[in-house]
C-alpha cells in the first residue's frame, strides 16, 4: 500500500470532519463516497466478503470497474470504510445503570451489529482503520466503566475481552444459522432423522453424564444449542470475574 493511499483513506474516513470535496480525482463524479459505501455494504450483506469485489460494487452503481477506484483506492480500503460506516448506524445511547448493565448494552450493540452485517465477522481486524465512528464507539465503551475502579489498562483490556467474547459468540451463532439455512432443516428435524442411528451407536448407559446433560439441554433448547442464552451466560460469568477482581483488590487506604 502506498503512503498516498494511506493518507487518502484516512481523509476519506474523516471526510465529514475535514469537509474535503467528494471525489478528488478526475472529472466530476456521479456518486458521493457515502453512496459508494452504501452500495458496498449492500453487496457484502447479500454475498459476504469472500465473494465481495470492486467490480460488483461498480456494477451495482452502474459504473465501469476502473471508475470505482476514483472513489476508493482498493478493495481493502473500501472494506475499512464500510466497517467504520456501519459502526455509526445504531447510535450511542447515554449510559445508565451499573457498570454491568452498561457493559451489557456495549456487548449487545456489537452482537446485534454482527447479526445485521455478518460479513463483519470475516474482516481482518488486527490493525483496523481509525475512523470517526470507531473512535466515538471506543470512547463510549470506555465511558461505560469509567469510575468503576478499573485502572486505565484494565479498562482497555475489559473492552477488548467483551469485544472478543461477543465476536466469538456471534460467529458461532451466525454459522449455526447459516448451516440451518443451507441444509433446509432445523436442529430438531436433524435430531429426529438421526436419533435412531445414534441410539444404535450409543446404547443406553454408554455416556451417562453427557446423555443426562444433553437430554436436559435438548428439551430446554429444542435445538443443539441456544446461542443467545450461552451469550448471556458467558457475559454474566465475565462480569462476575471482573466484580470479584474489583471487590478483592487491596485498598490503597492507610
Amino acid at each position: 500500500m502506498e503512503n498516498g493511499d494511506v493518507d487518502r483513506t484516512l481523509t476519506l474516513l474523516w471526510r465529514r470532519t475535514l469537509g474535503v470535496p467528494q471525489g478528488s480525482r478526475g472529472p466530476k463524479q456521479r456518486f458521493s463516497v457515502d453512496e459508494v459505501l452504501q452500495a458496498g455494504i449492500a453487496v457484502a450483506d447479500e454475498e459476504g466478503l469472500p465473494a465481495f469485489s470492486m467490480r460488483k460494487v461498480a456494477d451495482r452503481l452502474g459504473l465501469k470497474l476502473m471508475s470505482i477506484y476514483t472513489y476508493v483506492p482498493s478493495r481493502d480500503e473500501l472494506i475499512g470504510l464500510m466497517v467504520d460506516e456501519v459502526m455509526g448506524e445504531p447510535g450511542l445511547p447515554p449510559h445508565e445503570g451499573t457498570w454491568r448493565e452498561r457493559l451489557t448494552v456495549v456487548a449487545r450493540q456489537m452482537w446485534d451489529e454482527f447479526h445485521r452485517h455478518p460479513w463483519l465477522l470475516q474482516v481482518e481486524q488486527s490493525r483496523p482503520w481509525i475512523g470517526p465512528n470507531g473512535s466515538d464507539r471506543y470512547e463510549w465503551q470506555l465511558a461505560a466503566i469509567e469510575g468503576a475502579g478499573f485502572t486505565d489498562l484494565e479498562m482497555d483490556q475489559t473492552i477488548t475481552l467483551i469485544g472478543d467474547f461477543t465476536t466469538a459468540s456471534a460467529r458461532a451463532d451466525v454459522a449455526a444459522r447459516r448451516m440451518a439455512e443451507q441444509s433446509g432443516i432445523s436442529d430438531a428435524e436433524w435430531w429426529a432423522v438421526n436419533a435412531p442411528v445414534l441410539d444404535r451407536l450409543m446404547p443406553p448407559g454408554a455416556y451417562p453424564i453427557s446423555g443426562r446433560v444433553g437430554t436436559a439441554a435438548g428439551e430446554e433448547y429444542n435445538a443443539v444449542r441456544d446461542s443467545e442464552r450461552s451469550f448471556r451466560f458467558g457475559l454474566d460469568r465475565i462480569f462476575d470475574g471482573l466484580d470479584h477482581m474489583l471487590a478483592t483488590r487491596p485498598s490503597n487506604d492507610g
